[in-house]
């Protein structure tokens, strides 16, 4: 049995294992990578996550995979490129690769530029089934004409017409900016027990990218807990996995403090629709 709008004190293999197949619309994680931070002693096998990620992600869903690589011996891991090349191998389609680049932040090397962002793999399993494009970059042409065009018409004539005007937004890039550090990533001071916090914005963007409202979020790295609250502030459900039972605890009051009881009236319908 699964219950919905929850978070799980297990790993995520547990969780994952109490889901039927192809029950999840969206995946939104970054697990922990190259042992760049220590993460209360746990460790997980990448390999079986994946393959069980693609068996409970439905038909048009999408995995979002956060994700970067250490500097070792003078050499990046390449873990990152390693992972989405994994997951391509299961099945999924890497649909599209954007950088997180954190303002505020940076590693700095003595020999060589200093390292400022992640990379977001989009990885759908088959063709995707949402985008609902974020349009928030400033045409610098906006509400002019785009100019004359020469057009076919129906019967093989040629004839020029004027272009459409140029809308004030246009769809932004793949490279995605946003402040992070203290007070920056979330308002919510207790979240910095945990040692590395995604970005509020981030997550509400990808969220709002690959998912429709009531639509299904699963985390199997909840961490501090965004991923969940971003959900439950944008009418959608969640799932999460924490395997340790401090920052669940961080979970649970970010969680209670946006109002996450919020859903509770769709659970029995997805237990119904899980067969439990």
């Amino acid at each position: 049995m699964i219950e919905i709008n929850k978070n799980y004190n297990e790993s995520n293999l547990e969780t994952m294992a109490k889901m039927p197949d192809n029950f999840i619309d969206l995946t939104v994680t970054s697990p922990p990578y190259d042992n760049l931070r220590e993460y209360k002693g746990y460790s997980f096998a990448f390999e079986e996550i994946a393959k069980e990620l693609f068996r409970i992600t439905k038909q048009g869903g999408v995995v979002v995979w956060v994700v970067g690589d250490a500097t070792m011996n003078g050499s990046e891991s390449g873990t990152s490129f390693k992972q989405a090349l994994f997951f391509k191998e299961i099945g999924f389609i890497v649909h599209d690769t954007i950088i997180y680049k954190k303002n505020n932040f940076s590693v700095p090397f003595p020999d060589k530029y200093h390292q400022t962002f992640e990379y977001c793999f989009i990885l759908s399993k088959g063709k995707k089934k949402t985008f609902n494009p974020i349009c928030d970059r400033k045409n610098k042409k906006a509400g002019q004409s785009g100019g004359i065009q020469s057009v076919t018409e129906r019967d093989g004539t040629r004839s020029k017409r004027s272009a459409k005007i140029i809308n004030d937004y246009g769809k932004r890039h793949n490279v995605w900016e946003y402040d992070t550090g203290m007070y920056l990533s979330t308002k919510d001071k207790y979240a910095f027990n945990h040692p590395a916090i995604f970005p509020e914005e981030l997550v509400k963007d990808h969220i709002i990218s690959w998912s429709n409202e009531t639509d299904l979020i699963y985390d199997p790295f909840m961490g501090s807990g965004t991923t969940a609250k971003m959900a439950i502030l944008n009418n959608r459900k969640y799932i999460g996995s924490e395997i340790s039972e401090e920052y669940c605890k961080i979970i649970e009051t970010r969680i209670k403090e946006c109002g996450g009881l919020f859903f509770n009236s769709f659970e029995t319908e997805l237990s119904n629709e899980a067969g439990t």
